[in-house]
């Protein structure tokens, strides 16, 4: 259940693709797709269905819709937003591909983790849309590029300091568990 869950969100992000931006009809699917994204872990969770698959599956979901989303978007948020966010964007995008490759090296796997500070970055990019009608949009971008940046610096991190990969780590913070 919960991966079919994340295969409407999939669909639902092809959906999207073709929908002009900012539409009655792009906020609807918006919406839905993005509760998905909520009710597919949480679903998971609570029916002890959680797999790796289910991780991996959800995590390319997330990358799906965060790039359509991007590329539906992105000229709209060129045109309002300043260049020194595209910098701090920029520099962003290198620490979380950074992070991947370290990963991608260490693990010989794609590692995506879903930390707290992820799932924020998630929450804060999700809702940018919603505020492009605003005179405010710049100054929230400002605080989401903050967070996505403690995000990707975390993931980082936790990939340079752990030995083994551990996909359920929610932050650098938590307490490692040994087992003897």
């Amino acid at each position: 259940m919960p991966n079919m869950i994340t295969l409407f969100r999939i669909v639902g992000t092809f959906v999207i693709f073709f929908l002009q931006p900012l539409s009655a009809c792009f906020f609807v699917i918006y919406i839905l797709t993005g509760l998905t994204d909520v009710l597919d872990g949480w679903i998971a969770r609570k029916t002890k269905t959680a797999s790796e698959f289910g991780a991996k599956l959800d995590s390319i979901a997330d990358l799906l819709f965060y790039t359509v989303i991007l590329v539906r978007v992105l000229p709209i948020l060129l045109c309002i937003l300043p260049n020194k966010i595209w910098c701090a964007v920029a520099v962003i995008l290198i620490v979380r591909i950074s992070a991947y490759i370290v990963a991608a090296i260490k693990y010989r796997r794609f590692a995506s983790l879903h930390t707290y500070l992820n799932k924020l970055t998630g929450i804060a990019v999700f809702f940018i849309p919603f505020l492009l009608i605003t005179v405010y949009v710049a100054e929230y971008c400002w605080v989401v590029s903050a967070i996505a940046a403690a995000a990707s610096l975390e993931e980082l991190v936790i990939h340079l300091s752990k030995h083994n990969y551990e996909p359920n780590t929610k932050s650098i913070f938590q307490k490692q568990v040994h087992y003897y």
